[in-house]
């Protein structure tokens, strides 16, 4: 049974702050905890969950951009070559959440958790002192559209790809990374959730809730990025995620222990 109203409200509300705190400070939309939030005190379905998701970030990392921007911690080039390839991939990726299995669904949302964990554990590199070329930005593109399949797909903001792909491939510093990450979410968030709402993948009740809640922990967290230590916040960000997918796992492996069963 779905807890009431009140209780549902309240729940968002609390998710929406954590995961506004969360996007702004490691540059990601939040979705890593928006969605098992709305599993867990919400008790929405998954598939909603996730389209739920997706729209909850666009006012949330409205207000992390904007405290990046302040900063100049965007870079607009990078940000529009990625945005390319997101957009197509977030229409695509949710159209495809109306058809891909529950189960299949979870542990590809814990797989991208994993592997975003284990990267942010290894800590950053060296910084670029220049900005990409023009085959880099082609590049950039493609890295765009794996990173919109997973927002649309996922509900995630996909900066759990494309900020590590701007510090190991390409150079950036971490800020400015997470900064254009943001940016780029905006938009593929706005697309994806579209299509959501076409779907009915959508609590247009409970993303308002989430999204307004998150806007201002959100840029709270973007002014903390610059001020925290990498290396810190990386191995904050990899066992958060960790814990995460260990609690999604659980539930996973009693059901296949189960029909192991039968």
């Amino acid at each position: 049974m779905r807890p009431a109203v009140g209780r549902t409200d309240a729940a968002a509300a609390a998710v929406g702050l954590a995961a506004g705190l969360i996007a702004g400070l490691f540059g990601v939309g939040g979705g890593i905890l928006i969605v098992p939030g709305l599993w867990w005190a919400a008790r929405m379905e998954q598939r909603r969950a996730h389209g739920t998701s997706l729209a909850a970030m666009v006012p949330m990392t409205v207000g992390g951009v904007a405290t990046y921007l302040a900063g100049g911690h965007v870079d607009w080039a990078a940000a529009a070559s990625l945005a390319v390839g997101s957009l197509v991939g977030a229409w695509w990726g949710a159209g495809l959440l109306a058809r891909v299995r529950t189960r299949t669904l979870t542990v590809a949302f814990v797989a991208a958790l994993v592997v975003s964990a284990v990267r942010m554990l290894l800590g950053d590199i060296a910084t670029r002192t220049a900005g990409p070329s023009a085959v880099g930005l082609v590049a950039l593109a493609g890295v765009g559209l794996g990173a919109g399949l997973l927002a649309g797909l996922l509900g995630i903001g996909g900066g759990i790809v494309t900020v590590p792909v701007m510090t190991i491939a390409f150079g950036f510093a971490p800020v400015l990374a997470k900064g254009t990450s943001l940016a780029v979410i905006v938009p593929t968030a706005l697309v994806g959730t579209v299509r959501n709402a076409r779907s009915g993948n959508l609590d247009a009740r409970s993303a308002t809730v989430v999204g307004l809640s998150g806007v201002v922990s959100a840029a709270l967290g973007a002014a903390l990025s610059a001020r925290l230590p990498d290396a810190v916040a990386n191995a904050l960000f990899g066992v958060l995620l960790l814990a995460i997918s260990l609690r999604l796992v659980s539930p996973l492996r009693r059901t296949v222990r189960r029909h192991g069963r039968e």
